[in-house]
């Protein structure tokens, strides 16, 4: 007999994936409940089995391939495993709702926002066109977008990441579900909107009832959202119990590991006196607005406006801000990769008036890291194929043994073994991809490289090793790097000057000590409140402001 305060119970639950003839255990027997309107986490790191476990609840597993050796799950009192599919669509969505983590991977490309939001409803409460309408900005405007008017008809190409996960936690409260499973929810938001969307969730929790299953590798939300927690790792859970005991006594190796790992270190001191690399003098990226029927500009939306930097070489300058203060955009502008105005002087030589040709001689210099190693990373391409790719166009005299061997090198130097230029992208955890992904830039060793968000979709643990990496990196080639985050942890371990970007400008800048020690600005301060979790009330109010 079910409990009848317990909501969601698994017992015994196993996943197996089975590929050429041969079976793998994901997620061994493991054991965990959901009691009503609790919230309880998930943790461990990429491959121990925690989204695994989460898809297993609602069947969402690519079966043939995925298959259940053992287990039952309950929810009020259903055996999920036994349901049909007409059962199981009527719960999904409506009684169970999901997060997932990549909501760009998650929202049909084709379908505007109001659409997408609105099938929801449409499906499971039959609403008419204008209660949809009323219904989607009502949660548009709860999940903290700006301007919901003007998103209904937005296209998730045209959103940032952090509004596209707005999106994506619109769509999932939007039928007020018994139970909530939120895969990473705010991986890719703002320190700001990622405490109000946490706070959103306590409160909505509160006033339905709703339960939530958080899956998350930052311990930060884990303390402060869940009641219970269950470690994974290796598809095994380790250890279970309350959340203060968990993190203030620890019994499992694994446990205390996890805990412990954060980036950690300082940057070297900011010497204001390296040579210059990089240079800009009131960059302007201003998009226009064209309207009515001949479509003329109007107006512009400024999403930078008016940037003046110097990027040292040794030196790490971090830009910080919200989605959409025009971070990336900065960065695009530098690397010549979009249009600006204004002056860019790489290494004394203005670049802003070069050609696409005039520019290509300079790319190897100039590189970039992506946020994504797997969106960036070819799928089509061995490892060696995506490193060596700059080689063949900078460097086109190599023989195959040279790119080979230079391929093997910028393996050896990210710690990955070069016999893994043989191997395939999808055969790499997230943080090996990205160590390749920092391979490839680094072959044709620049001297100046962009890391646009590198480190915000590994867990902690793989997070240290990166920003180590970086590190030594960048001690052994005195390289200057523009560091994009959001996640000010890292920055203020990485990075020695720091400017802080909102609505395309530049509110604040310095070196990093004095940034995290004394903020001038009042939004700086919120950012750093709410990163380091002290007072986020202040926080959420700027954000809207």
């Amino acid at each position: 007999m079910q409990n009848t305060e317990t909501l969601l119970q698994a017992r015994s639950l196993s996943v197996a994936f089975t590929q050429g003839g041969q079976q793998t255990l994901a997620v061994n027997r493991v054991s965990f409940k959901v009691g009503r309107g609790e919230t309880v986490a998930l943790v461990g790191e990429s491959g121990s089995g925690k989204t695994v476990s989460a898809l297993s609840i609602v069947k969402l597993l690519p079966y043939p391939a995925a298959s259940h050796p053992s287990g039952e799950i309950f929810f009020q009192g259903r055996n999920l495993m036994a349901a049909s599919e007409t059962d199981l669509r009527e719960i999904r969505g409506s009684r169970i709702s999901m997060i997932f983590q990549e909501p760009m991977t998650s929202l049909n490309p084709l379908q505007p926002i109001e659409q997408q939001v609105g099938e929801v409803l449409k499906v499971h409460r039959g609403l008419d066109e204008a209660a949809v309408k009323t219904r989607v900005l009502e949660l548009l405007r709860k999940v903290g977008l700006r301007d919901p008017e003007r998103r209904l008809g937005a296209f998730p190409h045209e959103l940032s990441g952090g509004q596209r996960q707005r999106v994506m936690i619109a769509m999932a409260l939007a039928n007020e579900p018994d139970l909530l499973i939120a895969d990473e929810p705010t991986t890719a938001l703002d320190v700001t909107i990622q405490a109000q969307i946490l706070e959103l969730l306590q409160d909505l929790s509160r006033e339905m009832g709703m339960a939530m299953l958080l899956i998350t590798h930052d311990l930060g939300i884990v303390r402060k959202m869940a009641r219970r927690v269950y470690v994974m790792k290796s598809g095994d859970i380790v250890e279970e119990g309350y959340t203060e005991a968990i993190f203030n006594d620890p019994q499992h190796a694994y446990t205390k590991q996890l805990l412990a790992a954060e980036p950690k270190g300082e940057p070297a001191p900011f010497n204001d006196r390296a040579p210059v690399v990089v240079e800009t003098d009131n960059l302007k990226v201003w998009f226009p607005i064209k309207t009515g029927l001949l479509k003329r500009t109007t107006d512009h939306v400024k999403a930078v406006d008016g940037v003046t930097l110097d990027l040292r070489e040794g030196q790490t300058l971090g830009v910080v801000g919200e989605s959409g203060s025009g971070k990336t955009t900065l960065g695009l502008a530098i690397l010549r990769l979009i249009s600006s105005k204004g002056p860019i002087v790489y290494l004394g030589n203005r670049i802003d008036s070069f050609s696409s040709s005039q520019m290509r001689p300079l790319r190897k210099d100039m590189q970039i890291v992506f946020q994504d190693p797997y969106g960036s990373l070819s799928p089509r391409l061995s490892v060696g194929q995506i490193i060596e790719e700059g080689l063949l166009i900078q460097q086109p005299g190599l023989s195959y043994e040279q790119r080979r061997d230079r391929v093997g090198a910028a393996l050896t130097e990210v710690g990955l073994e070069p016999e893994a230029q043989d191997r395939y992208p999808h055969e790499f955890s997230g943080g090996q991809r990205q160590r390749i992904a920092i391979a490839r830039a680094m072959v044709l060793q620049p001297k100046f490289v962009m890391l646009d968000e590198p480190t915000s979709a590994l867990d902690m643990s793989v997070q240290a090793q990166i920003v180590d990496l970086l590190r030594d990196l960048q001690d052994k080639r005195s390289l200057a790097y523009l560091f994009i985050s959001h996640d000010l942890r890292v920055v203020r371990a990485l990075c020695n000057y720091v400017i802080v970007m909102r609505n395309g400008k530049v509110v604040e800048e310095g070196p990093a000590e004095r940034i995290f020690s004394n903020p001038q600005d009042s939004y700086t301060q919120a950012l750093l409140a709410a990163a380091f979790n002290l007072e986020v009330a202040h926080a959420a109010a700027l954000t809207d402001a």
